[in-house]
Formats: structure tokens, sequence, C-alpha cells
């Protein structure tokens, strides 16, 4: 047989569509030619294949060999197609069994020797191969993350030639079934560790159980940072729907996955000096930023105003929708970014206002100019603004023997709370939509008055307002309240602290 018809995947944004390898076998001098838009990469793939194959004992073809990668106007890039391309080659020649070859998918880099290199993006190749019902060969590096796709047939190798033989009908090779059954590890960084601050540590529960936005205001060395990193041990695991979400932009990403912990929700914490493309994502060949890196996880921006205010406008869009675009001449992408932001920030340019110290000298329009530099629109999305004072003279020496709350008993209110948002709407309240507002938060008249006055004094917008009645609707249920109170709704308008004129 001079033609061989061999099945993989491309990687287009975290999707990945269907790449058939077409490998022709004629006569005429000796060649190999690869059509159908390769990236060098893939080009270069004629030089590993013959290396592979020479090494693994088995005959290159001496023939005019030509592989088409269809669809042709779909680009290809990587390592992948190494593997199927090989195996294309031997099928076609000959050397090897066609009988099996239409039940499988493959993806591998091969080195000179033979043997199996990983490559990046195999998650989504396994679930999409799931869907078709074919089964998978992987390099066994990347064996257990095809495998958390549940629902895929996976088989790993380490080498050309034991791939062959599985093919063959020689040595089978063992489906891939990942144990991850009593893996998950409690995270070291505990929330009972922070001294003081039980404001701040209310206002972090209420947001991890609505998934609320929040920022916090203080000083240097107040706490900020230390809270912030304590959020995703008080959040609830990820549904196996979302681990697979996450862990797939993390396998397009080159990002190694922690199976221990792949259904803890992450932190990713960029620097101020980041980009408005490290954020979002971008380049030529699309990738996923910071903010899908942190798809149903947290964003911890740090020094907020020292961002770059367009790169803080950037967030603004992909902050509502939970998806962000990344358009470009030759191509587009599609990434999810369903992230919940905490931020922090310092009062004033020298970081002391308010402090008993009395340091700070900063001149009112020093002090607006420096919180200028976040603009309205940014801060009327996010839930809750929360001031973290310095803490009182004494307090950091102070015996603190008695016990303090842990993050595994914050976590399991967060839990219940959690619980009845998905039974009531389906979704967190973070989510809810105007209709969905009006149906579960209502108010009696009293507390409509309460509000309105509100609305009125802090010069509030329809956005704020609405944040206010879906974190009051939050309050509410870490209290296990079918009806929204007067102090849930008070509670609610008193974290709108930038908000005060």
């Amino acid at each position: 047989m001079s033609l061989a018809i061999v099945h993989s995947r491309a990687q287009v944004g975290v999707e990945a569509p269907e790449v058939t390898i077409e490998v022709h076998l004629s006569n005429g001098l000796p060649s190999l030619s690869i059509v159908g838009l390769p990236e060098a990469a893939v080009k270069e793939s004629k030089d590993r294949v013959r290396g592979a194959l020479l090494n693994s004992q088995f005959e290159f073809p001496a023939r005019r060999i030509t592989i088409n990668l269809a669809p042709a106007d779909l680009p290809k890039e990587g390592g992948r197609f190494d593997l199927p391309i090989a195996i294309g080659i031997l099928v076609a020649s000959g050397q090897l069994s066609s009988d099996l070859i239409e039940q499988y998918e493959f993806a591998g880099e091969l080195a000179l020797s033979g043997a199996l290199r990983p490559v990046p993006g195999l998650l989504p190749m396994a679930q999409a191969a799931s869907r078709t019902g074919r089964k998978l060969i992987v390099p066994i590096e990347n064996g257990e993350e095809a495998a958390l796709a549940s629902e895929a047939e996976i088989y790993a190798s380490d080498h050309l030639l034991s791939v062959c033989n599985h093919l063959d009908g020689g040595l089978p090779l063992a489906r891939v079934t990942p144990d991850l059954s009593d893996r998950y590890q409690e995270q070291s960084a505990d929330l009972s560790e922070v001294i003081g601050q039980h404001h701040a540590k209310r206002a972090l529960e209420i947001a991890a159980a609505g998934n609320h936005s929040i920022l916090m205001i203080g000083p240097p060395g107040t706490g900020k940072t230390m809270l912030a990193s304590r959020l995703p041990s008080i959040l609830p695991l990820m549904s196996e729907t979302e681990a697979l979400e996450a862990a797939s932009i993390r396998s397009i990403s080159h990002h190694k996955l922690n199976l221990n912990n792949w259904r803890q929700r992450t932190l990713r914490s960029p620097h101020h000096t980041a980009s408005g493309v490290a954020l979002v994502g971008g380049g030529s060949h699309p990738r996923p930023g910071e903010i899908s890196l942190a798809h149903h996880g947290v964003l911890f921006l740090d020094e907020l105003p020292e961002f770059d205010r367009k790169v803080l406008e950037v967030l603004r869009e992909p902050f509502e929708s939970g998806q962000i675009t990344i358009s470009r001449a030759a191509r587009q992408a599609e990434f999810p970014a369903r992230f919940q932001l905490i931020a922090a920030m310092n009062p004033c340019p020298c970081g002391y206002l308010g402090h008993y110290n009395g340091r700070c000298h900063c001149s009112t329009e020093q002090v607006a100019r420096y919180r200028a530099r976040i603009s309205g629109p940014l801060l009327d999305r996010i839930d809750l603004h929360i001031e973290v004072p310095a803490l009182p003279r004494g307090e950091l020496g102070r015996d603190h023997s008695e016990q303090r709350e842990t993050s595994r008993e914050v976590r399991a209110r967060v839990e219940q709370a959690r619980e009845r948002q998905l039974t009531r709407n389906g979704k967190s309240n973070n989510q809810l939509d105007n209709r969905a507002i009006n149906k579960h938060c209502r108010l009696n008249s009293d507390d409509r008055q309460l509000l309105d006055t509100a609305i009125d004094h802090l010069g509030l917008s329809a956005r704020a307002y609405h944040r206010i009645l879906k974190v009051a609707r939050t309050v509410a249920d870490l209290e296990g309240s079918d009806q929204i109170a007067t102090h849930h709704l008070s509670e609610a308008i008193g974290y709108r602290k930038l908000d005060r004129r």
C-alpha cells in the first residue's frame, strides 16, 4: 500500500481541530515534502522522523514521499505530528499493518533515537478524540494529563517501537487510568495565620462565598498580600467540568499540571510591570494571558495603581463577559477568562495615610491623583472595597494562643453558601443577571428606602446598585437566610469604601 491515512489534531486556542495526515509513496528521486501550511517545527519533523525510523531498525523508503496535512488552510505547528507522520510512512511502505490505524489518533514528538517526547495541549486533544470515538496514543509523560478526560481512551508509550508493537498485534500498551481519589492536599497557607484584621477576613469570606471581586486598601505591611494568598484556601474545589477547562488552558500554555491539586483554584499574581498582552493574551500565534490562566481561579493584582492605566482598562470587558477574543489579521482565538479579581493598593503615594505613626504628608491633590490612576468604570466593577488598617501597637507581640478560625472551617461555610446559590440560581451570586436580581434579591419597602438613600449619598451608579444587592444576597446565604434582611443590606453598603464622598 503506497497511501496511508493517519489521524491527529492541531491546536487553535483551546480547541483541537482534526488533522488528517496523508502519506503517499511514489516513484521518482528520493525526497520528502510536507504540505498543508506547516510551521517551521513541522517542516523539521522530516529529519527527526528519518532518524527515529533508522535508529528503530526500520527502513526509510528511498522513494518520493509526499505528506499532506489536511485541511490545507489550517496552520500546523509544534512537534506533535512527528509520531503520526512516522506511523504513516511505516504503513504506506508496508512495514506496519494498517488494520487498526483508523481507530486511533496520535500525537508526540520523536527523538532521533525513536523515543517519544511530551508535547503541550494534549488535554483538549484527548477531549476532542473522545467525542469521535477514537483512542489516543501519546508520550508517556503526557499520559496522566490526557487521561483527565475521563471519557477518552488513552494509551501512553515511551518509544516508537512499542507503539508499532501495539498496532501490529504484539505487546499491547496499557491504558492510562489515573487515580485522582484522595490526592487532594491541603494548602500550606492558612487563614488562621493572619493576626487580627477581622473585618478583612469577613469580607474575604463573603467574596469567596459569592465569587465577588474585592479591593483592599491599607498601608504597607498590614497583611493585604497575606490575605490575598489565602483566598484560594477558603474557596470550594472546582467541579470536574471547571477543573477540565482550567487544566486545558494550562495544558496549551506549557504549564505542567499538578494532579495532586488539579481541582484546587489557582492564584495568578502578575507583576505590575506586566503588559496588556501578558494579562489578556495575544501574540502572532494567540496564547492565553494571565486572566485565562486564572480561569475559575483568582487573579491578584498587587499595587493596583502602579499598573499602567491602559493595561488595567483591557480587563473591563473580559471581567464582565468571562471570555476574551484575540483577533489577528490571519487568525482569531477565544479563551475563557472567568476569574475572581482581588486587588490591593496603598491609600496614598507614600502609603501611610491614616496610619497612627503620622508619617504621611501627602496633600489632598496628591491622594486624588494617585487614586485617579484607577478608572471609575473599573472601580465600579469591583464588588467590595475594604480598608485594611495597620494593627494597633503591641498586637503582633501579644500572646496569640487563642484559637483562630482555620481555612477549613471558613471553607465549610463558603461551600454551604455556594450550594444554596447553585440550588437556587444554578450559578454564583456574582453572575446573576438583572432578571435574577429582581427575583432573588427583593427588598422590603424600608430596606429599599435605605438603599435609595445610600445611592443618593454615595452617588452610586446602576452597576454599583446591582452589585450591592448581589453582595447582600451572599451575606444572607452565609447566614442561611432566604430573604435579605436590613443588616445584610447594611453590611453590603459598607463595603463600598471608595464610593464614599
